[in-house]
């Protein structure tokens, strides 16, 4: 099973039009993160797409290329790229881009998003949210394996016989969908017999089971075989010496987080009862210590018999060099254990 990092950037608004200081920091963070990540020996490190005052990621290809110039060995996606919103001709091109920088070691992660802000700033229609993404999906899939173009749609001009360059690294860009625990989009992912990531961020993982149940049916009733399809489950996640130290530590980030998003959305305030709740053995957070970590990822695989684990961090108030501590308890402790255990 491959283990990886994902991370949205989180930072703290800070209501200016220029000298953005604390971004800058940010986005340095990030890079160190991730050149971290990959000489602890993770598999794979993720960034996000937003479109908000609270992440500074929204464009995942540029941070890509910056994180492919300082690391050697660990693969590269977004998570996800909002393809309903992107255009895919420009899409393709920039991920084929870094894949020539990292010397073919980028995928793409594409989704609807969990947030819908790139909708109108791109002039995109909300009514269109599911036909949008399965029109934009189709021509990213036509372009990732034809390099010539003849494609036409509803919500974008038409190309003629036209080539797309540069062309990657790799054969073709592994290309991933997104799914937050949609039936519609499990079945579409299985039919086109496509690499999934199911984020997990609320509920019992056990709920899930019937959702993967369905993606492998899907696929196999489409004439593909399931065995061969990769699998990921993408949780919240943070780690400490001692599972207390750990709760103390990501609870204020996570509560500020929900809360923030809960007031959005009509969701009630978030609890440390709440949270204690989420992160037991059974339960969807990855937050706590090292053998914690590591008893939640097999009782994960046990159910999903999934191929990858993205380990999402949410920094929030949490210092940078703690954030750098729990990836190299990741990298160092973590995952050996779990590969150990896996027998790979």
């Amino acid at each position: 099973m491959e283990l990886g990092i994902s991370t949205f950037g989180e930072v703290q608004p800070e209501g200016v039009t220029g000298n953005a200081a604390q971004s800058y920091l940010r986005m340095q963070e990030i890079i160190e993160e991730a050149r971290l990540a990959d000489a602890v020996g993770l598999d794979v490190f993720a960034v996000g797409e937003h479109h908000r005052p609270d992440f500074v990621i929204s464009a995942p290809e540029v941070v890509l290329g910056a994180i492919a110039a300082v690391t050697k060995n660990i693969r590269l996606t977004s998570s996800v790229i909002v393809l309903s919103s992107a255009d895919p001709v420009r899409t393709f091109q920039q991920f084929a881009t870094v894949d020539l920088l990292s010397g073919g070691r980028v995928e793409i992660l594409a989704g609807r998003g969990s947030f819908t802000e790139s909708y109108p700033l791109f002039g995109y229609n909300l009514a269109d949210y599911d036909a949008l993404f399965e029109e934009k999906l189709n021509m990213l899939l036509q372009i990732n394996q034809h390099e010539t173009l003849t494609w036409k749609g509803k919500f974008r001009a038409p190309v003629s016989n036209r080539g797309v360059y540069p062309r990657p690294y790799q054969a073709a860009l592994p290309i991933w969908l997104a799914i937050g625990g949609t039936p519609a989009s499990a079945v579409r992912a299985g039919k086109l017999n496509l690499p999934l990531t199911l984020a997990i961020l609320g509920g019992r993982p056990s709920q899930y089971v019937q959702l993967i149940d369905l993606y492998r049916q899907s696929a196999q009733t489409a004439g593909h075989d399931p065995a061969q399809l990769p699998l990921a489950i993408n949780s919240q996640f943070y780690v400490a010496d001692s599972s207390d130290q750990a709760a103390d530590e990501f609870f204020p980030s996570y509560q500020v987080l929900m809360n923030r998003v809960g007031k959005e959305r009509g969701w009630p305030p978030l609890t440390r009862n709440q949270f204690e709740y989420l992160r037991m053995p059974e339960g969807p957070l990855f937050v706590g210590s090292v053998q914690e970590i590591i008893d939640k990822l097999l009782y994960q695989h046990q159910l999903f018999n999934n191929t990858r684990f993205l380990a999402q961090l949410v920094k929030g108030y949490i210092t940078h060099d703690k954030v750098l501590h729990a990836i190299e308890l990741f990298g160092k402790k973590i995952a050996p254990a779990v590969r150990e255990a896996l027998g790979k």
